[in-house]
């Protein structure tokens, strides 16, 4: 069996063994004589493995115990409208961060429901940098403040959590939870679609405050309704339950790598290796982001010729090296390092580079 390197934004990689455990209970789980895909989400079998993994998952991040812990669908992007019908709670203005293509999506989409202070926007930039806190134009009064700490298109990334006072913080973790230790008391909501760093896609987490549900925008759906997921324990209707299985697969997978400090050190040894070879490629690559703002998770990266790119990705894909191609949005090349991505993947990345600038520098 031959596996190659997938440096895909996503759907990402998963840990190998995860798959193979995956694999050995595919037809019967645990003496159930059925597939996890078979079951019954109310069923005492399916029950186990949701607790489970929601266990895991509290561990791993220091959940409080005054946060709910959603296994939803609908992806991310269902959230960007979720987020306003819930919490906007009788006030009009919430405030955004614009430092990316997925946060001006989620403002779009607030826009709809209520109206958007965009606090800080790095867009005339061209999306290479995170305004800087002392010029943020924020509404002591906003329903919440959102932003993405973590932009997977552009790979800019936040080194710093925005502290809003009273001022509920919402968080797009889509591209970056799990991959470090989080204090999540600072969060009023965190959400993240899960085809990244915690399983295959079909799954989206959210981590909400208690008192931060309950009151809905009139007209809500009852599936935008965090209240009923909450009190449903996430299974209103019929959840993702194979994604759902595999995400408490990784998560068990996370605590034998270290937990979130094992995960932390080993996707900045990464990042930091990939950057490097970029940095000292002598004009041959060239990272657009700002130095203080380049994400451990995302590398995007331009080659000086761009005339050069085609055979790049040809021949990267002949060692194993896959799906580098930039987002259509920004071009060149992209790198995601997601937590199940091996060092060994990136060290074969760092050779190939530099290989290939000598054969064409």
């Amino acid at each position: 069996m031959k596996r190659i390197f997938n440096f895909s934004a996503g759907p990402a990689m998963l840990p190998q063994s995860v798959l193979e455990q995956a694999q050995a209970e595919m037809l019967d789980w645990n003496g159930s004589g059925m597939s996890v895909m078979e079951m019954s989400h109310r069923g005492h079998e399916y029950m186990s493995i949701a607790a489970e993994a929601e266990a895991d998952l509290r561990e791993i991040m220091g959940i409080p115990s005054n946060y709910k812990v959603l296994f939803l669908q609908g992806g991310a992007s269902s959230q960007f409208a979720m987020i306003p019908q819930n919490l906007l709670r009788g006030k009009g203005t919430a405030d955004y961060v614009d430092t990316g293509d997925w946060s001006d999506k989620a403002i779009m989409e607030a826009k709809r429901y209520g109206k958007v202070n965009v606090v800080a926007s790095s867009k005339i930039g061209n999306y290479t940098s995170v305004p800087a806190f002392d010029t943020w134009t924020r509404d002591a009064n906003a329903a919440y403040l959102h932003y993405t700490p973590n932009e997977t298109i552009r790979g800019v990334e936040f080194g710093w959590i925005p502290e809003t006072g009273d001022v509920p913080l919402v968080a797009d973790m889509s591209s970056t939870i799990l991959s470090r230790p989080l204090d999540v008391s600072k969060f009023g909501l965190i959400y993240a679609g899960a085809q990244k760093n915690i399983g295959p896609a079909g799954l989206t987490i959210v981590i909400v405050r208690d008192d931060l549900i309950g009151e809905t925008l009139p007209g809500t759906p009852t599936m935008f309704d965090y209240k009923i997921h909450a009190d449903n324990e996430s299974m209103y209707n019929t959840p993702a339950t194979y994604s759902w299985y595999l995400a408490g697969l990784v998560f068990k997978w996370i605590k034998q790598q270290g937990g979130l400090a094992g995960m932390a050190t080993l996707n900045q040894r990464k990042a930091q290796k990939l950057y490097t070879a970029i940095e000292t490629s002598g004009g041959f690559y060239h990272s657009p982001v700002a130095p203080d703002c380049r994400s451990w998770m995302n590398v995007p990266f331009i080659l000086a010729n761009a005339e050069l790119d085609k055979s790049f990705l040809s021949e990267a894909a002949q060692q194993g090296l896959m799906t580098l191609k930039g987002h259509r949005l920004f071009g060149g090349m992209r790198a995601s390092l997601y937590n199940a991505m091996p060092e060994a993947g990136v060290d074969t990345l760092v050779s190939f580079m530099q290989d290939f600038a000598k054969k064409n520098g």
